[in-house]
């Protein structure tokens, strides 16, 4: 958010109170604001029509318009300012009845005047942010890459590395945690590519089962197995002349990896029962969310694959390395929402905000558009609250109480425990938290979910 200059705002003081309001007038204006008064919302209505103001502090009960009256008169401008009100008599009803007229903040006589220069600032400050939003909104290529939404330094980095690489044509190995968006990475590489008008074909490896997937990326002739009753082009075939994304790669069995290798190296393939070799054009994109340099040393993934998908790495940042972006994506999510409700709302509260940038997010941008999803399902207001988050965002609390007992036994019956056995409870104690959701708690581990069973030793 920009800087906060007190004396680039214009405040609306409306206030029958003579003393009340030389004292707020007094209060507001040695803050640096550029306060102006009115003592009827007929007039200060007339006001907001005549010249820009950004804030209008306004009793409810004044002579002749009501200050509710005058709240749903000012929503109706074009520009409607940022509203204040302040009440001797204030009631939940009346402060309900405020915020749904379009209040930013409802506060009762006596007045604490350091309560109300919070207020002001806070109130000031959000609008501040909606209007960069909404400068935003009208730069699109400051804020979207091919649908990827931030202008965050990571991310503008993220996008030069796109254009280079999606020039070139050799592979490109794509990571970064479970949630990031490396499948838009995949895409945009593509978008911004010669082959830009051939097939995009995208592959979850993890998603296959294993007896299937050299059929399923390959292709088979008829009677090479039990069920090929007729010949079928696989995958990469589909892929010829374009670009194939291999997500979850680190799910590829070993056999495959190395006729993947013979794809990538000769751009030939042979299907399943086949006994002739295909030519095939593709430029081959793949991801992960796993250390594929691990899983090199644990024999799970061939080293001469590894180094040809490196030729070309971009690692795609966690949403808790982004900044600002955190709000921009929050706000583009929420504006799908309205979309689809058909429904409008106000953005967030300040202590709504706050609770999302709190939080680290472990699931990324996916879990970020889900929290999005189920805010906008269960606010009822025009306003989203910490209410209407999902519990694991507002309950979080940064830090730790150091007397509190670690969740997780870290000893056993012979006195430490190895790496592997503490691995293991810690993935059965997130899986726990999460009800027993495996699929979500392989997304917030950053592991794949085959990848997930075989730590937990079981059976999918």
């Amino acid at each position: 958010m920009g800087d906060f200059d007190p004396g680039q705002y214009r405040i609306l003081l409306v206030e029958d109170d003579e003393s009340l309001s030389q004292l707020l007038l007094d209060e507001i204006s040695d803050a640096g604001y550029q306060v102006f008064r009115e003592m009827t919302a007929e007039q200060g209505l007339r006001m907001v029509r005549a010249q820009a103001v950004d804030l209008v502090i306004s009793d409810l009960r004044l002579p002749g318009m009501t200050g509710l009256e005058f709240l749903e008169a000012l929503q109706r401008q074009d520009t409607p300012p940022a509203c204040i009100v302040i009440t001797g008599f204030g009631t939940i009803s009346q402060a309900v009845q405020a915020l749904k007229a379009g209040a930013d903040d409802f506060l009762t006589k006596p007045l604490h005047l350091e309560h109300l220069m919070l207020s002001v600032r806070r109130v000031l400050g959000n609008r501040l942010l909606r209007q960069e939003l909404a400068a935003l909104r009208l730069a699109p290529t400051q804020e979207s890459f091919h649908g990827m939404v931030g202008h965050s330094d990571p991310m503008t980095h993220l996008y030069a590395q796109i254009r280079q690489v999606a020039r070139a044509y050799g592979p490109v190995l794509i990571t970064g945690e479970s949630g990031v968006g490396k499948e838009l990475v995949a895409r945009a590489i593509h978008r911004e590519s010669e082959r830009r008008q051939e097939a995009f074909v995208a592959i979850n490896c993890a998603g296959i089962p294993e007896n299937l997937m050299e059929s399923e990326f390959f292709g088979h002739v008829a009677g090479s197995f039990t069920g090929a009753r007729s010949e079928r082009r696989g995958l990469i075939s589909d892929a010829h002349g374009g670009t194939l994304l291999l997500d979850e790669i680190g799910e590829m069995p070993l056999p495959l990896q190395a006729k993947l290798l013979r794809v990538i190296q000769e751009g030939v393939l042979r299907p399943v029962g086949g006994n002739r070799e295909e030519k095939v054009d593709v430029r081959v994109l793949a991801a992960t969310n796993r250390d594929l340099e691990e899983e090199m040393r644990q024999g799970r993934f061939r080293e001469d694959l590894f180094y040809r998908l490196e030729t070309f790495a971009l690692h795609v940042p966690p949403l808790r390395d982004r900044g600002d972006d955190l709000e921009l994506l929050a706000a583009r999510f929420l504006e799908q929402m309205e979309q689809r409700l058909g429904r409008r709302f106000q953005g967030f509260s300040e202590e709504a905000l706050s609770k999302l940038r709190q939080y680290p997010f472990p699931g990324n941008v996916r879990e970020l558009q889900n929290a999005m999803e189920r805010a906008a399902t269960f606010c009822r207001g025009s306003r989203i609250q910490p209410q209407h988050l999902p519990a694991r965002i507002r309950q979080y609390r940064s830090g730790s109480d150091p007397s509190a007992p670690f969740p997780i036994a870290l000893t056993g019956e012979d006195g430490f425990l190895s790496l592997e056995e503490l691995q293991r409870r810690y993935i059965q104690y997130v899986v726990e938290q999460l009800g027993g959701n495996k699929r979500r708690a392989a997304s917030v581990l950053g592991i794949g979910r085959r990848t997930l069973y075989r730590k937990l030793g079981v059976e999918e």
